[in-house]
């Protein structure tokens, strides 16, 4: 065999190992990658080793069960639960039964569990027993209830009982264009909101996002970053879809992660900003052996430049900033990995897609290059709609399809998207506008500072002033006059922070990003 024709048999061969890549439903990642990669490990966790034909076949007997307990096509079923062996399985076994998936934040309270099934009309509700328990305890009912664990819960079936002879199962065929998730917002004004996502929309999104970071066979992933967030969702599917061993941890604690990553050996580290800056300054940085990291990507939130810097530095491999939002089944931008990619900035949009920086007040507007705006998003990852909430669906969603972010940013010539802020992060100063992450990112630059977020705290005569908050590295003494002297070289003036608070930590979501709104709480 001449090196043209082993070149071509090889390439005939990956091709049909790798098989069509666009599915027509998310139900059938788990088949296929059990057709692919078999008894392959696809998933770490604590309580052991699973492969992909182990998760097809405990998802095909969950689904089975479903069906038998009454759930149809197009009913909505909750998962409640942190990140878990038997999320998963939740997760696919609910796709492959054709419902929709509502995947919720394992840090919900009963209340705003009962509004969410409420509010979608969820048929059943699947979780672990600390969280069920608490959930019926507060009056969610009227629903099929599953409960993970040894630990009966009164009202609810047994998981581990519905998983307990894994098989087979076709999943039902469902239509590309059909809703696959419905995602609910973080609900920082009102009620929270379910974005509708179709199958495609997901598909499109993991596949995309698995092309620009060349996610294979042979990389493995280690991840703390909650199922239920978009984020983690593409994670974990890109796994699956990719046929990628996953390590992954219930919760994020750097030393854990950094002695996960060393362990395992692993290819590829997943989170947000503020996991980075934890790992940067634990103590077991220096002791553990990162040289198996070919690329890491960060999310969620803007991260300052300087922290960028040095995690390339004492990781020794690229960090690829990505984009995106529950309204866009996950990521919208991010740089590839063969391409060059610039540190501050969140890259291009994903293939199939489309960005632009319009005017904040008329939308139809586009701005030239260099120039702060809105960022908006067009093409097949955005949503559908709000679930039942036509009204935020308009105001959400141009009549020409494009998605308003409620992210200020610019572009650049080379087509390249720099975020600024949340546009309701954004503090009036006297009638100058203060963006939070600008200030964040040169205080983060000072060697004592670990993390920092910037709030605003009333001022008689501006309106609105910056506060900084700051934890401090471990053994750092507090300067806080050097922090403003810092402030004062890079920033305007009327940037600059009036007041520095030390603090021992910041309020975070379940993902790990800083709740700005929240910061006013550390005054008390």
């Amino acid at each position: 065999m001449t090196q043209n024709e082993a070149s071509a048999f090889q390439n005939k061969e990956s091709a049909r190992r790798w098989g069509r890549t666009m599915l027509d439903s998310l139900g059938e990642i788990l088949p296929r990658a059990a057709r692919l990669y078999g008894g392959r490990v696809a998933l770490v966790t604590a309580a052991g080793e699973y492969s992909f034909r182990q998760l097809d076949g405990l998802s095909g007997a969950l689904a089975h069960n479903l069906v038998k307990l009454g759930v149809a096509p197009g009913d909505r079923v909750t998962l409640y639960a942190p990140n878990s062996w038997e999320w998963i399985v939740s997760y696919y076994g609910a796709l492959k039964a054709g419902a929709i998936v509502n995947p919720i934040n394992a840090m919900l309270t009963p209340a705003e569990v009962a509004f969410v099934t409420r509010d979608c009309g969820a048929k059943a509700l699947i979780g672990s027993s600390e969280k069920i328990a608490p959930a019926l305890a507060a009056g969610v009912t009227g629903l099929t209830t599953i409960a993970f664990g040894d630990q009966s819960v009164a009202g609810a079936t047994s998981f581990d009982e519905l998983v307990a002879k894994p098989m087979d199962f076709d999943p039902i065929k469902i239509q590309p264009s059909a809703t696959s998730t419905i995602g609910y917002t973080s609900g920082t004004t009102g009620h929270p909101k379910g974005a509708m996502q179709s199958h495609r929309a997901v598909m499109i999104n993991v596949a995309m996002t698995a092309q620009a970071h060349l996610r294979t066979a042979s990389d493995i992933v280690v991840s703390a970053l909650p199922c239920p967030h978009v984020y983690g969702n593409v994670v974990f599917q890109g796994a699956m879809l990719c046929g990628m061993k996953l390590v992954m941890h219930p919760r994020f604690e750097a030393g854990e992660i950094l002695a996960s990553i060393e362990t395992h050996r692993a290819t590829l580290f997943e989170g947000v900003p503020t996991m980075y800056m934890y790992m940067l300054a634990s103590p077991e940085l220096p002791q553990r052996n990162l040289s198996s990291l070919t690329r890491c990507t960060v999310g969620g939130q803007t991260m300052p430049v300087a922290k960028m810097r040095e995690v390339e530095q004492r990781f020794g491999c690229p960090l690829i900033e990505l984009w995106g939002m529950t309204e866009i089944a996950g990521v919208g931008a991010t740089f590839p990995s063969y391409g060059p990619h610039k540190l501050g900035s969140i890259g291009i949009a994903l293939p199939y897609c489309e960005a632009r920086i319009a005017d904040v007040v008329d939308a139809s507007k586009t701005l030239p290059h260099g120039e702060i705006g809105e960022l908006m998003i067009r093409g097949p990852i955005v949503m559908q709609g709000y679930w039942d909430n036509e009204k935020a669906t308009r105001e959400t969603i141009e009549p020409d399809g494009w998605l308003h972010s409620g992210d200020l940013a610019s572009m650049d010539e080379d087509g390249d998207v720099f975020i600024v802020d949340r546009k309701k992060d954004m503090i009036n100063t006297a009638g100058f506008k203060v963006f939070p992450a600008e200030i964040e990112r040169v205080v983060a630059a000072h060697p004592s500072v670990a993390l920092v977020a910037v709030g605003e705290t009333p001022d008689e005569f501006k309106g609105e002033i910056a506060k900084a908050y700051v934890v401090l590295k471990p053994g750092a003494t507090p300067d806080a006059e050097g922090i403003l002297d810092l402030c004062r070289k890079e920033l305007a003036a009327y940037k600059v922070p009036r007041d520095v608070r030390f603090v021992a930590d910041l309020p975070k979501t379940s993902t790990g990003k800083i709740m700005r709104r929240e910061l006013k709480t550390l005054d008390t």
